[in-house]
């Protein structure tokens, strides 16, 4: 197999070494390069031809975001963003992702080196997953409202020890994704309408990237996005983020839907994990319940997508095509856990023709 080759851009000298020398580890990656500002990075990009770019997001001459504008523009290419962990940081690295950048690591505040080596594994996993993502083309832009795709009509069976509420009119949507997500996410609750059902979502993001994205999607969305506190009521018209580091779990008082939010051990190597959210909702929303898996490296989702679908939810794995990254959804598809498998721009508009009976 042939390696991955790494292109690092970073102004610093010392950032370049450590993920020069972290990155080199990995028998499967080879760094081909690096440059430290963008005019000597496009020179190298063009020389070199990398399959992956790690990007620092502040740096002289040309600021990160602007080239990578640029760079999606006139040679779309896997890019994952290096980012400090300040509000402004958070900010400019969302805008990143939006503008086409598959992932991102965050910088150590202090002692970089050892701060790095916490991180490596990580970081090689997000440019493992980048050499096989999907960029330029495949990235969506559009908000408009797609028609309804016509549903089979399904017999909705609670799963036997079931303490999930027996069928109502309330339905709960859970959403959860990864690599490719931010922007898969954003795509679907901008097409919600204002009396939506209650919305959890659990996106793999670290702590204080949560808070500002679901911020940014309150501004786009016709429904009210927040990251979620422990005890937050489940409402319509609202939707809930899991905070970065923490898990969220749907919980039930009567007829009461409410989320907790813990720091229990990583599930999937992950915390916030989707499995952990997808098996509450099957406990207690079950046949009440919409499980949706989107784009994402790994498997963390795809388990219990399959017992929310056993507990009598309505299921949806965005489909290959569309995905950045298809990991989760071909894992959750893999283990049947999927009543429909669609491309993105459909998903919205099916949630709501099944919410909607």
């Amino acid at each position: 197999m042939e390696k991955i080759r790494v292109l690092t851009v970073d102004d610093s000298a010392l950032m370049r070494q450590v993920l020069t020398t972290l990155l080199s580890k990995d028998p499967d990656i080879e760094v081909i390069g690096s440059a430290p500002d963008p005019y000597i990075a496009r020179e190298r990009i063009k020389a070199l031809n990398p399959d992956v770019l790690t990007l620092d997001v502040e740096m002289p001459k040309m600021d990160g975001l602007t080239f990578l504008e640029k760079l999606m523009r006139g040679h779309p290419m896997p890019v994952v963003m290096v980012s400090s962990l300040t509000e402004v940081g958070c900010e400019t690295t969302l805008r990143a992702l939006e503008l086409g950048a598959v992932d991102f690591i965050t910088k150590p505040k202090i002692d970089l080196r050892e701060g790095m080596e916490e991180v490596a594994q990580d970081l090689i996993g997000k440019i493992k997953a980048a050499a096989s993502a999907k960029v330029g083309g495949s990235k969506f832009h559009g908000s408009s409202v797609k028609a309804a795709p016509k549903l089979d009509t399904r017999n909705l069976k609670l799963g036997s020890g079931s303490e999930a509420m027996i069928k109502t009119t309330d339905t709960i949507i859970a959403i959860g994704a990864s690599t490719g997500g931010t922007e898969a996410v954003k795509e679907i609750l901008i097409q919600m309408p204002p009396n939506t059902p209650p919305i959890l979502i659990t996106q793999h993001m670290p702590e204080r990237f949560t808070k500002t994205w679901a911020d940014r999607m309150n501004s786009l969305s016709r429904i009210a996005v927040k990251e979620a506190q422990d005890g937050d009521s489940v409402l319509p018209g609202h939707a809930l983020v899991a905070p970065g580091g923490y898990h969220m779990e749907l919980v039930r008082s009567g007829a009461r839907y409410s989320v907790h939010i813990n720091q229990n051990p990583p599930v999937n190597r992950h915390r916030p994990s989707v499995d952990v959210l997808f098996s509450s909702v099957a406990k207690c929303a079950g046949a009440n319940a919409v499980g949706v898996i989107l784009t994402g490296m790994g498997n963390d989702g795809a388990k219990e997508l399959l017992t929310m679908k056993q507990a009598g939810a309505f299921t949806i794995a965005q489909d290959e095509t569309s995905c950045v990254v298809f990991g989760m959804p071909k894992e959750a598809i893999k283990l049947g856990g999927a009543d429909r498998i669609l491309p993105l721009t459909d998903i919205a508009s099916a949630i709501c023709v099944h919410a909607s009976r």
